[in-house]
């Protein structure tokens, strides 16, 4: 076993990694012990109806079906119905008209027959918070004194949030961009900015700007069966105001696999298997 591995083991396989931190943030209520993630030796997934952000009493509420063309499921199948992409309500008052523009022409071309994109099935970085909402697989928690590391076993993508330490003084927009963190008892609080603008904010295809601002506070409830994260979402560009959401994940008894989505995936729609003509940095 390498030395990383001795000293760093996968919660997802079992192993009680969940270490204290000794380092402090001014003004975090910094505990000696810190939340277990690891899910009893699994992952934590969202089923396909919660992978859209779910509406807060008191929010300016996150785009959902535009109800001229309803959201039918993949388990709606077995009961005759046909499947739909997912097309977003453009009269939310709360979004902007340049992403609106972008929206409706997104729109009207899946009504005419383009598949829509999607970011899991192209095996493309999702950005955050989509990342919070991907389905077809499950998420595991990597938690270290410095790092909480979460993995998306379908499509192996990564997000490393930084314990303990503040932003950097210029951040270089990058899919995950830079997210740091820090524990507030039983919640891991994570704070999200230099996002590039080459992913959406949901699974309706919304855009943003590079001023996109993600807030999260990841913890478990229903005595540990279920995780959730609360999220605030800023866009002063994109949103006429900052709103809240949350998304709710259960238990995954799946250990963590490897499952390669560019080698597995056959059909890639209108899209491709992305290719890097030149390095991100």
């Amino acid at each position: 076993m390498s030395r990383f591995a001795s000293r760093y083991l996968l919660l997802a396989g079992g192993a009680c990694a969940v270490l204290a931190s000794t380092l402090a943030v001014p003004g975090a209520a910094q505990s000696a012990a810190v939340p277990d993630f690891s899910s009893g030796g699994g992952g934590w997934t969202v089923g396909p109806a919660q992978a859209d952000l779910m509406a807060i009493p008191g929010s300016p509420r996150p785009i959902s079906p535009d109800p001229a063309h309803p959201l039918v499921l993949n388990s709606a199948m077995p009961q005759g119905k046909q499947p739909t992409f997912r097309i977003g309500d453009l009269a939310n008052p709360n979004l902007k008209q340049w992403a609106k523009d972008i929206m409706k022409k997104d729109i009207d071309e899946v009504l005419a027959g383009k598949i829509a994109f999607s970011p899991r099935a192209s095996c493309i970085a999702a950005g955050v918070p989509v990342f919070d909402l991907f389905g077809g697989g499950n998420i595991y928690f990597l938690q270290t004194p410095k790092q909480v590391v979460m993995i998306f076993d379908a499509n192996q993508e990564v997000r490393r949030i930084h314990l303990n330490v503040p932003h950097s003084a210029e951040v270089k927009p990058s899919w995950y961009g830079e997210s740091v963190g820090h524990y507030e008892g039983d919640t891991l609080v994570v704070d999200t900015i230099g996002l590039n603008t080459r992913t959406f904010v949901d699974n309706y295809r919304t855009p943003h700007s590079g001023r996109l601002h993600v807030s999260e506070r990841w913890k478990t409830i229903d005595n540990g069966e279920r995780l959730e994260v609360a999220l605030t979402i800023d866009d002063p560009e994109t949103f006429e105001q900052p709103w809240q959401s949350n998304v709710r994940y259960r238990r995954a008894p799946e250990p963590l696999a490897e499952q390669i989505c560019a080698e597995n995936n056959q059909v890639l729609f209108d899209y491709h298997i992305p290719v890097a003509a030149k390095a991100d940095f």
